[in-house]
């Protein structure tokens, strides 16, 4: 099998590989930012649900669930870098592209939730 029949039959595990990559990746640099970040008075938002909020959350987190987010874009300043995460990375994504349409420049998405506890 040549490499251009390999890529046809496997693009889809590798586009799969590539996003895992880059989730890692970008979580380990938003978790080196946290320190400037905090100094910089960054609001921490999880978005996953109150009922999994309420069974584990990191300190000095608020919750505003994925669903309410763009109604409560008030409680979050625009002036201040925001710090999103949820269970897995992937809703705290879809957050930071409602932040960043609605004119939020400083938006980082650190994944999962238990990172802030590392």
């Amino acid at each position: 099998m040549n490499s251009l029949e390999f890529f046809k039959q496997y693009w889809p595990f590798m586009a799969l590989g590539l996003w895992f990559a880059y989730k890692w990746w970008n979580s380990k640099r938003v978790i080196a930012m946290l320190p400037e970040l905090k100094k910089n008075g960054a609001v921490f938002v999880d978005v996953r649900s109150s009922e999994e909020f309420a069974s584990g959350s990191a300190p000095g987190t608020i919750n505003i669930p994925l669903g309410e987010l763009g109604s409560r874009l008030s409680e979050i300043p625009k002036t201040s870098p925001v710090v999103l995460c949820c269970a897995s990375g992937t809703r705290s994504g879809m957050a930071k592209l409602l932040l960043r349409k609605n004119g939020y420049s400083q938006v980082h998405n650190i994944g999962t939730w238990t990172k802030f506890l590392d």
